[in-house]
């Protein structure tokens, strides 16, 4: 069974602040799988800690943003 995240717990197991992973939403290096109707809380998955992990692995290869974006996209069809 898959666990599921709120943004905090992402935040404290990806070693990202909560500001660097709403940064990666709004423009779109990850996403949320779910959100609460009831709270608005934003559902990550272990797919998305995987992607993070990706991306802090490509930062410290000095790539840019728009690189790791370009990269993502083009390895997992992944798309905002």
């Amino acid at each position: 069974m898959e666990k599921v995240y709120l943004i905090k717990d992402l935040a404290r197991l990806s070693g990202q602040t909560v500001y660097t992973l709403k940064y990666y939403l709004n423009i779109g290096l990850i996403k949320e799988v779910d959100r609460s109707p009831e709270t608005n809380f934003r559902y990550f998955d272990d797919a998305t800690i995987e992607r993070l992990k990706k991306i802090r692995e490509l930062r410290r290869e000095n790539k840019s943003i728009a690189e790791i974006k370009e990269i993502l996209e083009f390895s997992t069809g992944f798309t905002k």
